[in-house]
């Protein structure tokens, strides 16, 4: 069984959180973990997503062009989070192995 810093699960608690339309196995394919051990992380965190419309949100429709834009910003920033969990990981993990092995 690995075991993962308190930091890495809680960047992924967050990340879950921060992708409502993401399902908990679909973040954790990106991260490349097991679902229930997200699930688990996220339930002893007592996270919960929000729910509705973000208050944030326009009440103008929005042009093709400019919905097509914020969904590539989110995916832009929900890549950019993965990609900074996983490098902590990395880090760590690295030197995990380092200490066993040096």
């Amino acid at each position: 069984m690995k075991n993962y810093p308190p930091q890495f699960k809680a960047d992924a608690v967050a990340l879950y959180q921060s992708r409502p339309e993401a399902t908990i196995r679909q973040v954790a394919a990106d991260l490349g973990i097991n679902p229930e051990t997200l699930r688990n992380w996220v339930r002893a965190a007592g996270a919960s997503r929000p729910r509705g419309r973000r208050a944030g949100a326009s009440a103008e429709p929005q042009t093709p062009l400019e919905a097509e834009n914020a969904a590539l910003r989110r995916k832009v920033r929900e890549l950019e989070e993965e990609s900074e969990i996983l490098r902590k990981a990395a880090k760590y993990f690295a030197g995990e192995t380092c200490a066993v092995r040096c």
